[in-house]
């Protein structure tokens, strides 16, 4: 199984909402295989407490605006680990410390890597 064309347009418009807020370390894994409920897990670091709350609340209200409805968010107030639940997408915003310390890239790491393209921006003249 893989991620559908759906799940991985809803994984453009995270990426580039998390990359608008400052969003670093992105990496996003096609999970579909080993867990029946997502197909893609895209996890994204910020510097702070409220860069990781900006970021989630960027990367929500980009997939709400494309139509993407989510399921569940926690973790939000804290700041530290945010997960927001969009049903085949799962989007989980850390704070670079807690990003080290959980490493769920090593615990999906039979997981295939998904590429991310991140925008870049352009310098104005």
């Amino acid at each position: 199984m893989t991620a559908s064309a759906t799940s991985l347009e809803s994984l453009n418009v995270a990426v580039a909402a998390a990359a608008d807020k400052m969003g670093e370390n992105f990496v996003a894994l096609d999970v579909s295989a080993l867990f029946p409920l997502a197909d893609i897990f895209l996890m994204v670091s910020g510097r702070s407490e409220r860069n990781v709350q900006a970021i989630s609340d960027e990367v929500e209200d980009k997939l709400l605006e494309s139509g993407v409805k989510r399921v569940r968010r926690e973790g939000r107030s804290a700041g530290r680990w945010v997960l927001l639940d969009f049903g085949d997408v799962i989007v989980h915003v850390f704070h670079q410390d807690e990003r080290s310390y959980y490493d769920l890239e090593r615990l999906w790491k039979d997981c295939p890597a998904i590429p991310v393209e991140q925008p870049v921006e352009q310098l104005e003249n």
